[in-house]
Order: C-alpha cells, then sequence, then structure tokens
C-alpha cells in the first residue's frame, strides 16, 4: 500500500496555512537551539494565550475547572502544559509528548586552555552524533553561567551578524592520508572537538618606573605570570570578563551548549523543505506545541483535558529531573488533579492508565542516496504526511514501545475523519540500525502510547532536512488528536 504525497491536496489557502506554520516554526528553531530557550519561548507563548503557572495555582489555593490552563517547568529545561477538559481526568486525557534537546557538543567544566598559541575550548558531545560532520563549520555558543552571587547571565554569541563565531578545525587533505584509512567513527575523535575562540595575545604592560601607582601587591604577580605564560587564553578571560562580567571559576557551574550558527533557511528550488539545526526532535515539539496552544486561540474547551509535554535528556536517556524518566510529569499531573478536586494516588493512576498519547518524534525518511538501509514498503517518504511507527528498537524490537493494534485503528479514524495525511513505517530495514523514543517510559501508566512524527533526512547531523508538507500534516494530525481521541 503506497500512500500518496500530500502536497496533491493542498488548495490555495492550505498552502497559505502552511507557509504561515513553516515560517513560524523556522523563527522558533532559529531562536531555540537549547532546551531553556524552548521553554522560555513556548511559556511566553502559552501565557499570550491564557496559561498560568501551576505553582502559582498551587500558591493561592485556587481551583481549576474546564477550559483552565496551566503550565509547569522542571529546572527551565522541560514543560508541561495542561488543558483542563469537560471530562473528570479520571477518565484520562489526550497527551502529546516530544522533547527538545538535540545533539550538541557541550562545554566540559574546565574547558579553557591555550596551546600553541590558541585559546581552545574543552567540548564533550551529547547524544549520537557523526563527530567528524562537527568540523570546519560555523559554530554559536547558547546557554547559561551561574555566579556564586546567585545571579544566571544568559550567553548567545554567534547568531547576531555582528557576532563572532567559533569552530572545530580539521586536518588538511595534503597531511590526511592517515586519517582517511580511519573508520568513520574515528576520523575525528572525542577529545579532539576542542573549540577554536581566540588567537589574540593579551599586551603585556610593563610597569613604568615613574608610575607610583603601579600596582605591586603580591596579588598581581598571580595575574602577571598567567598574562606571560597563556597571554591568549587570558585576552579572551579579559574579554569575558568585560563583556558578561564571567571568570574563569564561572566555568564550573556554567551550561554552555556549542551548536551550529545560522538561522533555519527554506530547501530546494520550490522551498518546500525545511533545513536547519535541532529539527530531532523540535519540528514534533514545536508542531505539538502549536497543537495544544490552538485549543486556546479559537477558545475551545476540549472533552478529554489535553497535555502538552516537551522534555529534556532523551539523547541520552531521558534521564535526570528534566527527562521523561524523571517524577516531574507524573507529580504534576497530581498537582493537577488535587487542584481540579479529584486528588489522590488511586484516580491518577487510573487517569494516566485511561489516556492516550502520541510519542511525537521524527522518524527516518527514505534518502535514495543510501537506499539499501531501508524497506520500502514500510519506511516514510517525506511530503507523504505525518508518520506513525508502531515500534521503534533494534535488534528485534529491542527497547521499543509496541502499540496495540486497537489503538491503531483508532488513530487512523481520527486522522482519516480530520483529513491528515499520514504514513507508517519503521525505522530502516530489520537489523540495519534502530533507535528509540519516550515512548516506553509513560506506556509503564498502562496507557496507550504510539510513535509519531515528521520524516527526516541527515537526522542528527549539524543540519537536518523535513517537508513543509509533513510540518503541516503534523501539525493537523496533533490537532486531530486533541480534539477527538
Amino acid at each position: 500500500m503506497e500512500n500518496e504525497t500530500a502536497w496533491k491536496n493542498y488548495d490555495e489557502r492550505d498552502m497559505a496555512c502552511l507557509d504561515e506554520l513553516c515560517d513560524r516554526y523556522k523563527t522558533f528553531i532559529s531562536a531555540c537551539k537549547t532546551e531553556r530557550e524552548c521553554c522560555a519561548w513556548s511559556i511566553m507563548e502559552a501565557e499570550g494565550l491564557g496559561y498560568q503557572s501551576l505553582a502559582a495555582a498551587i500558591a493561592s489555593g485556587r481551583t481549576l475547572a474546564p477550559g483552565d490552563k496551566v503550565w509547569a517547568t522542571s529546572q527551565g529545561k522541560a514543560l508541561v502544559l495542561v488543558h483542563v477538559g469537560q471530562r473528570p481526568l479520571e477518565e484520562g486525557m489526550n497527551i502529546l509528548g516530544a522533547h527538545i534537546d538535540s545533539p550538541r557538543l557541550d562545554l566540559k567544566q574546565n574547558p579553557l586552555y591555550e596551546k600553541d598559541g590558541l585559546a581552545l575550548l574543552d567540548t564533550h558531545y551529547y547524544g549520537g552524533i557523526k563527530k567528524y560532520q562537527w568540523v570546519a563549520l560555523p559554530l554559536a555558543l547558547h546557554g547559561v553561567v551561574a555566579k556564586k552571587d546567585g545571579t544566571v547571565q544568559d550567553i548567545c554569541i554567534g547568531e547576531d551578524a555582528d557576532d563572532p563565531v567559533f569552530c572545530v578545525t580539521d586536518l588538511l587533505p595534503h597531511l590526511g592520508q592517515k586519517q582517511m584509512e580511519k573508520k568513520g567513527s574515528e576520523v575525528v575523535e572525542g577529545e579532539d572537538l576542542d573549540v577554536l575562540c581566540g588567537n589574540r595575545p593579551a599586551a603585556e604592560a610593563a610597569p613604568d618606573a615613574a608610575d607610583t601607582s603601579a600596582d605591586t601587591s603580591a596579588d598581581a604577580a598571580p595575574a602577571a605570570s598567567a598574562a606571560a605564560k597563556d597571554p591568549v587564553k587570558q585576552y579572551v578571560l579579559a574579554l569575558l570578563e568585560e563583556k558578561y562580567g564571567i571568570t574563569e571559576a564561572d566555568f564550573l557551574s556554567a551550561e554552555l551548549e556549542v551548536v551550529p550558527a545560522g538561522a533555519a533557511r527554506d530547501l530546494g528550488f520550490d522551498r518546500s523543505m525545511v533545513l536547519g539545526y535541532g529539527q530531532d526532535d523540535r519540528v514534533c515539539a514545536y508542531t505539538s506545541l502549536v497543537a495544544q496552544l490552538a485549543l486556546a486561540r479559537h477558545e475551545e474547551v476540549p472533552d478529554k483535558t489535553a497535555v502538552c509535554v516537551l522534555v529534556d535528556k532523551e539523547e541520552i536517556g531521558s534521564v535526570g529531573a528534566s527527562g521523561m524518566e524523571s517524577l516531574f510529569f507524573e507529580n504534576t499531573i497530581a498537582e493537577v488533579m488535587e487542584l481540579a478536586g479529584e486528588g489522590g494516588m488511586l484516580k491518577m493512576r487510573r487517569a494516566l492508565a485511561a489516556s492516550a498519547m502520541l510519542s511525537s518524534d521524527v522518524s527516518a525518511g527514505v534518502d535514495p542516496a543510501y537506499g539499501g538501509v531501508f524497506e520500502s514498503k514500510n519506511s516514510a517518504y517525506l511530503g507523504r504526511g505525518l508518520v506513525f511507527n508502531k515500534y521503534t528498537g533494534a535488534r528485534g524490537k529491542s527497547g521499543s514501545n509496541d502499540a496495540r493494534a486497537e489503538y491503531l485503528a483508532r488513530i487512523r479514524r481520527v486522522m482519516e475523519d480530520a483529513g491528515v495525511s499520514f504514513q507508517t513505517a519503521e525505522l530502516g530495514r530489520v537489523d540495519a540500525g534502530g533507535g528509540g523514543t519516550i515512548a516506553f517510559i509513560p506506556a509503564r501508566y498502562g496507557m496507550d502510547v504510539i510513535d509519531s512524527g515528521v520524516p527526516v533526512l541527515s537526522m542528527h547531523s549539524p543540519w537536518e532536512a523535513t517537508s513543509k508538507a509533513d510540518i503541516f500534516e503534523a501539525y493537523k494530525g496533533y490537532k486531530a488528536f486533541l480534539r477527538g481521541m
């Protein structure tokens, strides 16, 4: 059974809606390259449509009624949005869940050093990357520096036209014979992904003998010694302190992410695709978010409570306080049910078990350049709509949530009734590899969960490609799910 391209179904009105959605999406992924940035942007959008802080609702002792909308965050890196529906929460919720972390390079806690007249930042890569893809391209620095006095300094360097950028250097081909004989996983080693950030040395200021104000204290000697030993590093530190008030010790309490510099762009002569960083999984996070917010924008009160969950750490196993494995989601639902007059552990367990969820995550799009790793009848194609993966995993579906047939039948009905173009797929040929999502984690509650998302080319590379038609169909499909399940 072969699905037709979704492009054939669009009239002028559809194309206008598609273009508007994708223009806003490009703005989102260009501005939001970290989990913190995604959360802050999403909260701002939600509050503009009437969402209020769950923490504030708890503090004030207010009750929640159908139509009320609240948000909660974990460490500013994971977010839950809840739009209370008409039916009791105990009867279940419709949940969209996506992740907002993406593969990248993270600065180590002691990153800055000088060698051979160059200042560099030591990194540890995050998530599954092909390390050789991260050399010789412009990079930006995003994140925060938390200081001992409790202040937090936001950092974003490399995105504005007047900003400097950074890079990881590569070996010239003239001297790269041995490098090119290595396996792809070894062409660039993880410890070699150091970011070039300076070359200018600090000026050596000789004290004027006639200048009685020259600093002759004991503190001046170590500073002068450091400048003499590592003058390029010292100049970088001087710039950081002047512009941001950051000292070298402040790196110890910083979260700084190195990501590709530059905005998402239209791809192709026909502008039918998007090329941008972090589309795994922010393409599904964005479409899930705007589907959730569409209920508020149209002043709808959903039948069942609608929930959007945006989590961190999926690329490294969904661990930590902001990952799906944490109790953040469960605790948030417990608090919401308490304020809605449905408190109690048993009622919450019943609510979770009765819920339906789309684990909104991307799928591998068929790439004709690498057709050998795909099985054509059961693969996702760009332009053919929202993808449903009954199972993911690897080596006999290991690590997968395998959705039941009855749930797939309900999904088919909802999508077809809403006129959503969709397709089903596996993640490549059997034993060609595999991967996982957050789906198996909420499935522990007994709820129905299936993976769904947008097909992507060049997944986990610095620049990934998606079809605007699939982005549009994902948005339509997620809206239909929240309204119709």
